[in-house]
């Protein structure tokens, strides 16, 4: 599997507890994800409508060799902002190239399925997706297929 060093390392730690320490892990990440910088507003990010609570993100690949991302997710939604903060710890300031190249399903190698639904475990799929659709579409990267984790239309997914 190919996944940036820092989210390479996340999925080692939670490989390494059991289950219930996962679920602590998860809830954990959510309280570390970052407040969004004051320029911007969530009413400019793009939403993710895979999850159930209202998620919202942004790239900015403006330097392919560092992108940088952005979420919102509400603190009522512990999963979410703990799948949200995975994310951005795992690939924050990683190329477009790491982003790209990271498998669409590496988030069963987080071993939450036993705490987590299917479903929800579809919204962290979405949100990185849309992460790649961005970076693709910001550098002019080749189509979606690599790696992509864009369910396909009509998929039951949510978090």
């Amino acid at each position: 599997m190919s996944l940036p060093p820092a989210l390479a390392e996340i999925v080692d730690d939670f490989a390494a507890v059991g289950d219930s320490d996962r679920v602590t892990m998860l809830l954990e990440f959510a309280g570390e994800l970052p407040d969004l910088p004051d320029d911007l507003r969530t009413e400019a990010m793009e939403p993710v409508p895979e999850c159930q609570s209202p998620v919202f993100l942004s790239v900015d690949a403006d330097d392919p060799g560092s992108v940088r991302l952005f979420f919102s997710a509400p603190r009522e939604a512990p999963t979410t902002r703990g799948f949200a903060s995975i994310l951005h710890q795992g690939l924050d300031g990683a190329s477009a190239a790491e982003i790209l190249a990271v498998p669409g399903d590496f988030y069963h190698d987080l071993g939450l399925a036993a705490a987590v639904s299917p479903l929800r475990l579809r919204g962290m799929a979405g949100m990185l997706g849309r992460i790649k659709s961005q970076v693709r579409a910001q550098t002019g990267a080749g189509p979606a297929g690599t790696g992509s984790a864009t369910p396909p239309a009509g998929s039951p997914t949510s978090d």
